[in-house]
C-alpha cells in the first residue's frame, strides 16, 4: 500500500539554549490532483517546468514547479 502522508521534523534553539520541537503533518500531491484543485478554486495552468531554471518537465523529472492564474 502506498502512503502520501510524511511529517517534518523542525527543531528551533534560542539563544538562551531552550529549545522548541514541532512536528509537521503533510501529505504530497500529485500534479494532477494540484490542477483539479486549482481549477475548482477558479484557475488555469500556465506553465509547468521540471524545476525552477524552467528545464522541460519529462516522465523522469523529480519534481515540478507549476504556475497557475486567475482563469
Amino acid at each position: 500500500m502506498v502512503t502520501q502522508e510524511f511529517s517534518s521534523n523542525h527543531m528551533t534553539v534560542s539563544a538562551d539554549g531552550t529549545g522548541r520541537f514541532r512536528l509537521i503533518p503533510f501529505r504530497y500531491a500529485w500534479p494532477a490532483e494540484l490542477d483539479l484543485m486549482a481549477r475548482l478554486a477558479g484557475m488555469r495552468l500556465k506553465h509547468r517546468w521540471a524545476g525552477w531554471d524552467r528545464a522541460d518537465l519529462t516522465a523522469d523529472s523529480a519534481a515540478h514547479v507549476s504556475v497557475w492564474v486567475k482563469a
